[in-house]
């Protein structure tokens, strides 16, 4: 429709910067000249703070080429509407792990199977593949699962169920070529996880008390599977010895590798953010921005934040300690505190004097060269989880050729130092690395402020609210701990993990809250939740496509969420082929034409 300009752009433009976005986009129908003034930048920018709510001091994503293009990517790629639920498990899924390709996916269960997924069918929907039980290996339940980095093998991780009740972790390798079984290797504490080095070998852990509460946790690097020359070479080969005091172990494995650290996929700068925080210091803190933009808002939604705000807490099946901490309760029942703290103090002395000495650049990596991190949690206050541990793996250590026992070491050389601890101060929950590896996020459940630790085995009160901080690999600091909107219920004892994922843009979490959240990473604000029955343990984002994202719960379901984008694709109709121009057809009837004849056919 025309309509002539009765009005100025600038008076046009006044009225539109009053309007909703909604509403602008349905007067840009107008006319040509209400169009146009519609698809304005500047109007666009002021949509895009007014709405977000987000400073004015934070620029636009770096990738982004308009405000307008910026507003819909935050509105329309969020896997945030749920298209298939999948509800082949039996119990609580506790686990999510997409293959490198994205093409399959795998889930872990307490109904102690692992099930693989194909995400390519033509129809859209997401298929079972194959399931295996670990029953008869005698786990207890699978709790983990990871591809190696050509997507040709499985690491599965499971609790083991050994005699008088005792319970320790196992790691299996599985095919993904027939699905046969390569090998199986002991794992304790069970929620050390473990976790690839490379295609071929896996890194796994193992803890020894030598006091009331003191420990060694050693890390072996295992071969996934034994050839014929392996009868000739080591198919395992122990990576480090840390010694733990104060009844922590290392827990949670991971590996970084540092060769995109300088060409990260997205640049953090959080000096914006931090300066407008400053400025705004009257604000409430921690206050969430959520933009469901794939819920309804219903009644029942209300009514679960509602059993939240109580201290509502799912039943849940009980799960097992943590590992070796009923071995602690038990001995200290029987242990005065003063011999306690004297334990304490002599295992300080005593590792100082046999721990190897950190490499002064072994967590430099200004040098550009390309190096491999172990990442675990750890502590020194208390048996729950508050540090990260940062340990480099050297190029000779890849494999498990070379020596074997430490030979490396000198006689008084019994423990190998961390290069670098970072201290959360609180209960690390979860732990995932942004694919070019060059930011940490860490869930966590804050101790609070100022709280002192007298003793080990009462860790302090834990907030209901996680804390999602954000580590520098590069610069190893953390960047900024203002991502909240998720929140857990279980005491410090009860903990479980929540796992975490993060796609270029976007970072996804769980929750005992019966959601699963969605924030820009640029931006810190939470744009989505995503609805369960129960807990959400576990979400992953394809690395194919970060508009596609699956998340696991207690409710024994995996639930399948794409962007708006995505849906109303799958919804349009093909296209019918166009016919062809009557200058196509001549041409080609022209071609087909005998010579010496005219496209009548008449000579």
């Amino acid at each position: 429709m025309e309509c002539s300009p009765l009005l100025p752009d600038s008076l046009v433009l006044e009225i539109f910067l009053r309007l909703p976005h909604d509403a602008v986009l349905r007067a840009g129908l107008t006319c040509r000249q209400w169009l146009a003034v519609s698809r304005d930048e500047f109007l666009w920018r002021e949509l895009f703070y007014k709405y977000y709510r987000i400073p004015r001091s934070v620029p636009r994503h770096p990738a982004a080429v308009s405000w307008y293009r910026e507003f819909r990517r935050l509105f329309d790629c969020i896997p945030c509407v749920e298209v298939q639920t999948l509800r082949h498990h039996t119990d609580q899924v506790l686990h999510l792990a997409f293959s490198h390709r994205g093409h399959r996916f795998s889930s872990c269960s307490k109904d102690c199977t692992v099930k693989l997924w194909d995400t390519e069918r033509t129809d859209g929907n997401i298929s079972l593949v194959h399931s295996s039980s670990m029953r008869q290996f005698n786990w207890g339940y699978t709790q983990f699962s990871q591809f190696n980095a050509d997507d040709t093998l499985l690491l599965v991780s499971g609790v083991y169920l050994g005699p008088h009740h005792s319970s320790s972790g196992e790691i299996a390798v599985i095919s993904l070529e027939n699905y046969t079984l390569l090998s199986r290797v002991r794992n304790k504490p069970y929620d050390v996880f473990g976790c690839w080095l490379n295609e071929t070998h896996l890194i796994s852990g193992n803890l020894h008390w030598i006091g009331n509460m003191t420990s060694c946790s050693v890390l072996w690097l295992n071969k996934a599977f034994q050839d014929i020359e392996s009868e000739n070479v080591n198919v395992v080969k122990r990576l480090f010895k840390i010694q733990n005091i104060n009844a922590s172990t290392i827990r949670t494995v991971m590996v970084a590798h540092c060769r995109r650290h300088d060409n990260p996929d997205l640049l953090l700068d959080y000096e914006a953010q931090s300066e407008a925080r400053r400025k705004r210091g009257h604000e409430p803190q921690h206050q969430p921005l959520l933009f469901d933009l794939g819920t309804s808002g219903s009644e029942e939604e209300e009514d679960d934040e509602e059993e939240c705000g109580r201290g509502y807490s799912s039943p849940r099946h009980p799960l097992p300690t943590y590992s070796g901490l009923e071995h602690v309760m038990q001995t200290c029942k029987n242990v005065g505190q003063r011999e306690l703290q004297i334990e304490t103090h002599v295992a300080k002395v005593m590792g100082r004097a046999h721990t190897k000495a950190t490499e002064s650049n072994h967590c430099d990596s200004s040098d550009g060269e390309d190096k491999t991190y172990l990442l675990f949690t750890t502590g020194s206050l208390t048996y729950s989880p508050h540090q990260i541990g940062i340990k480099r793996i050297k190029p000779d250590q890849m494999t498990t050729s070379g020596p074997v026992l430490g030979e490396e070491r000198s006689s008084d050389e019994f423990f190998d130092s961390l290069d670098h601890v970072i201290d959360i101060h609180g209960h690390i929950i979860g732990m995932g690395l942004s694919p070019d590896h060059r930011y940490l996020y860490v869930n966590s459940r804050a101790w609070p402020a100022g709280c002192v630790i007298s003793d080990p085995m009462s860790p302090p009160p834990i907030a209901e609210e996680i804390d999602l901080h954000v580590i520098d690999l590069k610069n190893l600091r953390e960047e900024r701990r203002s991502l909240r909107a998720h929140r857990a219920f279980t005491p410090n004892d009860e903990c479980f993990f929540i796992f975490l994922d993060v796609s270029r843009d976007f970072v996804a979490s769980g929750a005992e809250d019966k959601h699963g959240y969605i924030w820009d990473r640029h931006y810190n604000i939470c744009l989505a939740r995503l609805a369960h029955d129960d807990v959400v343990n576990s979400v992953a984002f394809s690395p194919a496509d970060q508009e596609l994202l699956l998340s696991a719960s207690d409710d024994s379901t995996i639930k399948v969420w794409r962007s708006p984008r995505m849906v109303r694709l799958a919804q349009t109709p093909a296209r019918p082929p166009k016919p062809r121009s009557l200058l196509t057809s001549w041409l080609s009837r022209g071609k087909n034409s005998t010579p010496g004849s005219n496209v009548n056919g008449k000579s």
